[in-house]
């Protein structure tokens, strides 16, 4: 068997699909879900500033409070939890984690300025900063769909709620941004097999 055949990372990625029926009242360990939100924050971010924060909705009251959001979606109340990634259209105001970065010695006090310095002017472009929020929870929400499949959980991605509801619903500062709605569980009913476009229609190599 080739190494590519044999890789756990593809096989993960392979086995990942969008679960719309779960196991109503399956609880997740929260060593799993803490597993699974730390490696949601280890994803890549722009300058590292990790733009994102992850609303946990658990609780059967909780879930009562999203299914109308969701607009009735079952999978809400079924999963065992569902993780709200919002975006931080303020990521700038993380830029002090640069200060851990001089007092480990890890770069220069005039290099952590030019960043800071940098990090501010872009963000003086509400479009970056919203583009930045978006972009960045992206890169963790996939790590949470990935990395819930590694331990025996499936996912769904959700678009579909309100998220100015959302917004009122929970409270969430203006700080942030609501980017999708992500259910975790274990699957009742396997996902619809869904196809894919082979590679030569979706890569271009050089130019178009």
């Amino acid at each position: 068997m080739s190494s590519i055949e044999n890789n756990e990372t593809l096989r993960v990625i392979n086995e990942r699909h969008a679960v719309k029926k779960y196991e109503s009242g399956f609880v997740m360990p929260e060593a799993d879900l803490n597993a699974i939100l730390t490696a949601a924050s280890e994803a890549p971010s722009s300058w590292n500033l990790q733009h994102w924060k992850f609303l946990v909705i658990e609780s059967e009251a909780d879930k009562a409070k999203l299914l109308p959001i969701a607009y009735g979606q079952s999978q809400i109340t079924d999963s065992s939890v569902t993780i709200a990634v919002l975006g931080d259209l303020e990521a700038n105001r993380n830029a002090v984690i640069y200060d851990q970065a001089v007092e480990a010695g890890a770069i220069p006090a005039e290099v952590r300025d030019a960043l800071v310095g940098q990090i501010n002017g872009a963000y003086q472009n509400p479009q970056i900063a919203r583009d930045e929020a978006i972009r960045n929870a992206s890169f963790a929400s996939q790590n949470i769909m990935l990395a819930a499949r590694s331990l025996g959980y499936d996912t769904c991605p959700m678009g579909g709620y309100n998220p100015q509801q959302l917004i009122e619903t929970f409270n969430i500062p203006a700080r942030y941004l609501p980017t999708l709605l992500i259910t975790v569980g274990k699957a009742a009913v396997p996902a619809r097999p869904s196809g894919r476009f082979p590679l030569s229609e979706v890569v271009v190599k050089g130019s178009f």
